[in-house]
């Protein structure tokens, strides 16, 4: 049953996805831009609903409190595909920094540059880098709320962090509040598998981190309060009666932590 409703939710969700990329397109590319958000966060609000009914999968995301007015940077974990649609939904403006090749799919690809999301060319570190941040700069200037993953590629859950230094450039020169998110969605919806587990993903947008602390402080903040919270989620789907298989890194770390697995 594991198997047929995983491979069901797989073929709905990239039916899903083209079919609304071409049944909105004339609505969209009509719309002023921040109107035309409507489309992709209807998108994204319906995957998770076909998560919910064909995968048995819940989500339960918490802390919206914790979201500043205005500008900020928003910093989740990232584990899943699932982390890069169910926050900007929450979000009044989101902008993402992407890699420039995802700008040439057609369909999706235009509805990117409708967007205004920010592009990279990845073949020089720092020229790339100091265009994203005079691009993002701009484009904060409006009110947006920047999500960027601090690890860059997906990782398991309960793997060792491996945060990377853009985001604390992106924090020291946007001068801007960051509010790290905690979850373990890699336990339900896992890199590179197709199995889609029942149960509920819960996700917690932390306190936000102030702007103005050095880098060094801000970085040592970021790891221990959103590690700090994805042990707590860890431990929490650990207990959880009928939780997925844990991976190798999860249970080691539930091990450091004191819990049996």
């Amino acid at each position: 049953m594991l198997v047929i409703r995983s491979l069901l939710f797989n073929a709905v969700f990239y039916v899903n996805l083209i079919a609304q990329m071409i049944l909105w397109a004339p609505l969209f590319f009509l719309m002023p831009r921040k109107q035309a958000w409507f489309v992709p966060k209807f998108w994204a609000r319906s995957s998770l609903w076909l998560h919910h009914r064909l995968a048995g999968t819940k989500n339960e995301i918490t802390g919206l409190e914790n979201l500043p007015d205005g500008s900020f940077i928003l910093a989740p974990k990232h584990q899943s595909f699932w982390d890069a649609i169910a926050f900007f939904p929450c979000l009044r403006d989101p902008l993402y920094i992407l890699k420039r090749e995802l700008t040439w799919i057609p369909f999706f690809g235009w509805y990117i540059l409708k967007m205004r999301l920010i592009p990279v060319d990845r073949g020089s570190r720092s020229r790339a880098l100091k265009k994203v941040v005079a691009d993002t700069r701009r484009e904060m200037a409006e009110d947006r709320q920047l999500i960027i993953y601090p690890e860059g590629t997906r990782r398991a859950p309960g793997d060792e962090p491996l945060y990377k230094y853009g985001i604390v450039e992106l924090y020291a020169q946007l001068g801007m509040p960051v509010v790290p998110v905690a979850h373990v969605a890699g336990l339900f919806w896992p890199r590179r598998k197709f199995l889609r587990y029942p149960g509920t993903i819960k996700a917690r947008f932390l306190p936000p981190i102030p702007a103005g602390l050095d880098k060094e402080e801000f970085m040592r903040r970021l790891i221990a309060e959103t590690e700090a919270g994805c042990d707590a989620l860890l431990i929490d789907a650990a207990r959880t009666p009928g939780h997925p298989p844990l991976p190798p890194t999860a249970v080691k770390r539930l091990a450091e932590l004191g819990v049996s697995a």
